[in-house]
């Protein structure tokens, strides 16, 4: 462990020096910020409204399957099928009460809306050229049953166009109450709709909520509007400048500004209890400002790199949703540091007076019961910790994932999910498998969609060669009908499966279906489709999740390594975190809570990097402590001077992550909360009780560590 230090030792120096240096530049850099406050608040300002103005403007993508990598074999089909086809979005339709003619002539009304491709039942015959001529009936029971219709519809443009959207509009004015439209396209446009409503709910109750742990939490009634106007504008701030990323994920643009009002409220907070202390030492307020100011630039930005590092290590992701992830988490962040940094000392200097008159007592105690309880029970929470750690670590990675667009659909209790259910209960499934193939041969392509057909998980085969009856030439139907199966010298076919778009059953009959594909042509075919794309993001993810964890573990690692100049101490701050994850996460597990995996991936970095200041800071006590009293003691006051900090931080970490979690309609986002605000609540709880453990366990080697490293220290100086 000595070596750790000797280690450490050469890069410790060159920071030493490199703060000598800056110390007199940090005077200068405070001293402008304060004496320019009005100036730099105006700019402030005027970035907020350039902001507020571009928010509206940021373009937000609803479709997973355009992160996936162009290297994915779904991606590449998708990609082909856009450039020859265009790709189609899907959706199903149930009329009820209805005979077959009236089903029928709605179904013709149905066709005639801008943005439809066709609609087929019963048979496809029909959706080729003209008339019911051709139609047949051998199996109406899988399209017709108990006086209702289900019909499987294409539109011309994706699932995301806005012209499906306006299709699906229509579709339901001419519909009523007499049936219901479900699938891909719906559930993008209902995950648009919600989107929009829910992110403003979600930041308005979120900061309402906050606003009254702040109230419970500071010593004056208007302090909480001093943080949130600073944490706010650094908000709005951020949602305006992604209008520079060519996109964002809704699931980022869902709840980057909550979590930014999570993480960054730390800092401010700091920031002005910097300035009280420094009040005490100084009458001039503003010299008191630049003092404070000077001493906090340092600790606010060490505090905050740790979570920097946990988000910005998303861009690393070959799913590329990872990119703007982290770039807009991250530059949250920045943006959070910025606002406290340079337009917080104006508001301090403006708004102190009404502070100082809306002072009230403390709420929270001084916790001296409470951290010698702690103290007593830490080591027996030390020993469960032990028991469960490796339950727990294998629990996490049990959870039963979901990686497609099934898993951030309308969630239970939505229309469109109890819609979609009654549907699959009357009819069965219907999945859409969609494959391009050179048009090369109708011979071979018929022969192709027979074999398909007479699978038994296929439901219907829609391919221009197989509806040709025989001796009818290609020639003599209309070129815009041919078009929509073959084209450019490609042949489109239209395959739905009776699965559902993620399974074990979808993944074979998937597989199946691409084998007998690779039979019939050989050297050259494009398959994609809702199955087939999720069995890419599946492998995807799955890689990017050891990269963005591993590089996460390393990266917090480091920052709290070089920021302690000990290794040992970065190792205890992690334990109690990592730990805290791992019981997280296996909560899914324990109770048989499906989880989109995307929401794994991120809640694991986002805990980590969020929530390690809180062993940062009780670590930090410790060593100070330490140097005066013996480890209990230190421990004990430890606990008492940090739990202040800690319960506001994790608290509003917490709250911010559950108002996600409850008002969320999409699975995915309200997994996400949910993982974020247990997290932070288990995170609390390991770092209190667990950590002061830790920190007396290791206590003896710390103490070497500190000796060795202040004897090389003291050598070196002498030379």
């Amino acid at each position: 462990m000595c070596l750790f230090a000797i280690y450490l030792h050469p890069v410790n120096e060159v920071l030493e020096r490199l703060d000598d240096m800056k110390e007199t530049n940090q005077k200068d850099f405070a001293g402008f910020i304060v004496d320019h406050n009005k100036g730099i608040r105006r700019v402030f300002l005027i970035l907020l409204f350039i902001s507020l103005l571009f928010t509206p403007f940021v373009n937000i993508n609803y479709d997973l399957t355009k992160y996936l990598p162009v290297s994915a074999p779904s991606k590449a089909a998708i990609n082909k099928m856009e450039e020859t086809f265009g790709y189609p979005g899907t959706a199903r339709l149930m009329l009820k009460d209805v005979t077959i003619y009236e089903a029928n002539a709605i179904k013709q009304q149905l066709e005639k809306v801008e943005g439809v491709d066709r609609i087929l039942w019963l048979d496809t015959t029909e959706n080729v050229y003209e008339s019911n001529s051709f139609m047949k009936y051998d199996d109406v029971s899988d399209y017709y049953k108990d006086n209702k219709a289900v019909m499987d519809i294409t539109f011309v443009k994706g699932d995301s166009s806005k012209l499906t959207h306006k299709a699906i509009d229509k579709m339901e004015k001419i519909i009523g109450d007499r049936g219901y439209l479900v699938g891909s396209a719906p559930q993008n446009k209902f995950t648009e709709e919600e989107v929009s409503s829910q992110m403003n709910l979600i930041l308005a109750i979120g900061v309402i909520f906050v606003f009254l742990v702040l109230l419970v939490t500071t010593s004056s009634w208007f302090e909480p509007v001093l943080f949130l106007s600073v944490i706010g504008t650094a908000i709005f701030i951020n949602r305006g400048t992604n209008i520079f990323l060519n996109s964002i994920s809704f699931i980022t643009n869902n709840v980057s500004a909550v979590l930014q009002l999570a993480v960054s409220m730390d800092y401010s907070i700091f920031l002005l209890n910097a300035y009280k202390v420094e009040q005490k030492k100084e009458a001039d307020k503003t010299i008191a400002l630049k003092n404070a100011l000077r001493t906090s630039i340092k600790t606010i930005s060490a505090s905050s790199l740790t979570t920097f590092v946990g988000f910005i290590v998303f861009v690393i992701m070959k799913f590329s949703m990872g990119f703007d992830l982290g770039i807009v988490l991250a530059k949250g962040i920045v943006c959070s540091i910025f606002a406290i940094v340079f337009f917080m000392p104006s508001l301090i200097l403006s708004w102190m007076p009404i502070i100082e008159k809306t002072r009230h007592r403390e709420f929270l105690p001084e916790f001296d019961k409470t951290s010698k309880f702690v103290n007593k029970i830490s080591k027996g929470f030390f020993i469960f910790a032990l028991v469960i750690l490796i339950p727990s670590y294998m629990a996490q990675g049990m959870t039963n994932f979901m990686y497609g667009n099934d898993a951030v659909g309308a969630g239970e209790g939505t229309a469109l999910y109890e819609h979609s259910e009654e549907i699959n209960k009357v009819f069965g499934r219907s999945n859409l498998n969609v494959i391009l193939v050179p048009a090369t041969s109708n011979v071979t392509e018929k022969a192709l969609a027979e074999k398909l057909k007479s699978l038994d998980y296929v439901k219907s085969v829609t391919s221009l060669a197989d509806t040709l009856p025989d001796g009818i030439p290609e020639k003599i139907i209309p070129s815009d009908t041919v078009s929509l199966l073959h084209k450019d010298g490609y042949a489109r076919i239209l395959v739905f499966t009776k699965t559902k778009g993620e399974s074990k059953l979808a993944y074979s009959s998937a597989n199946e279906i691409k084998q007998i594909v690779n039979e019939y042509y050989p050297n050259e075919n494009y398959i994609t489709g809702n199955t087939y794309a999720t069995m890419d993001m599946e492998k995807i993810l799955k890689e990017d999740y050891n990269k963005v964890n591993n590089l996460s573990l390393l990266g917090v690692f480091l920052v709290v390594a070089f920021s302690f100049k000990s290794v040992l101490l970065a190792l205890l701050a992690m334990i109690p975190i990592e730990m805290a994850i791992f019981v997280n996460m296996s909560f899914s597990y324990i109770y048989g809570t499906k989880l989109a995996f995307i929401g794994y991936i991120v809640v694991s970095s986002i805990q980590l990097g969020a929530t390690v200041d809180y062993a940062i800071l009780s670590i930090s006590n410790y060593r100070e402590l330490r140097k005066r009293l013996n480890k209990k003691e230190s421990a004990i006051k430890m606990t008492k001077f940090s739990m202040h900090s800690i319960i506001t931080s994790g608290t509003i970490l917490v709250i911010c992550g559950y108002v996600v979690s409850f008002i969320s309609k999409l699975p995915a986002i309200g997994q996400l909360g949910h993982l974020i605000g247990r997290g932070a609540l288990v995170s609390m709880a390991f770092v209190i009780f667990l950590l002061p453990a830790l920190l007396m366990i290791f206590d003896g080697l710390l103490v070497k560590e500190n000796k060795m490293s202040a004897a090389i220290k003291q050598k070196i100086g002498r030379k």
